[in-house]
This record gives C-alpha cells, structure tokens and sequence, in this order.
C-alpha cells in the first residue's frame, strides 16, 4: 500500500526527505505537487507521446538507412565496419560518409580535417605554419563562398603570423 502526502493527505507519496537537525531524523513523505509547492523538486516538462514515438521512429529509420549502406567496390556493409572498426577499401569513406564524418570530427577535435600531433621538440615553429597551411585553406573557402568579411579576418591573421 503506497504511503500517502503527509501535507495533502490525497495524493501518493512519491518524494520522501530525510532531514537530520540536531542529532534528530525527521522523514516527509510528499506528494510531487506538495514538494514543488515547497520548492523541494522542480516538475519537469514531459515531452507529448507522439513526439516521443515520432523522435524514435525517426531515429530506427536513420539506424536501419546507415545499416543497409555498403561500399560499391569492396562489398563491405555499414555493420561490418561497425562489428570489426576497419574499413574495407578507400572508397568506403565515399560509401560511409555520412556516418563517418560525425566519427572523424569527434575523434579531431570537432573538425573534418586531420590534425594529427607536432612532436614537442618542433616547437612554435611548426605550430605557426600548420596554422598558416589551416588559415590559408581557410581562406580559400571564404573567397569561394564569397564571405568577404571573413575571409578580411583571415587575411589580417595569416599576414600577423607571417610577420616575424
């Protein structure tokens, strides 16, 4: 038999507090309306069960499309890959893009391209020109996209790291 609101005497208990003052236990037992009247918990918001089963619907379909991709070339599968973690050909980050681009910018730091490391002993010098290479590249795409403004801020940084 579920334990009943110590403060409205209707509703189930689903909040119970424990409070220790002055070497003495107090136990509530609170309804979750009386406990957010009390500001002991805070309701929180439940998205609508269409919305629920629509998001997971959604999300099946993506998982079952990724599932069914396989590489022209080499006739590997989406789930293989995923089952062994190696790619079968180099057509296959053509053939896995989609699922592969969100790997790669995890594993590189929230970028596509690879940074890879610069041992220490190669010192700042190193580090500004792969900077250099990067806002150079950068550049190149504002200009294509036609982000001049952007593409001002890029020149301004590559021509400080170029001075010596």
């Amino acid at each position: 038999m579920p334990i009943q609101c110590q403060r409205c005497k209707a509703a189930p208990a689903t909040v119970h507090l424990t409070d220790i003052a002055q070497g003495e236990k107090y136990e509530r037992h609170l309804c979750a309306d009386c406990a957010e009247e009390e500001g002991v918990v805070m309701k929180t918001q439940q998205a609508p069960l269409n919305e629920i089963v629509t998001k997971f619907i959604m999300h099946k379909a993506a998982a079952q499309e990724l599932a069914d991709l396989t590489c022209p070339q080499c006739g590997l599968t989406f789930v293989e890959f995923r089952g062994s973690g190696l790619l079968g050909c180099p057509n296959d980050y053509v053939a896995f893009q989609r699922a592969l681009d969100p790997l790669i910018e995890r594993s590189h730091g929230g970028t596509l391209q690879h940074v890879g490391k610069v041992p220490n002993r190669a010192g700042n010098q190193v580090q500004s020109k792969i900077s250099l290479i990067r806002l150079r590249r950068e550049l190149q795409q504002a200009i294509t996209e036609e982000d001049y403004e952007l593409a001002a801020r890029l020149r301004d940084q590559i021509k400080e790291l170029e001075t010596p």
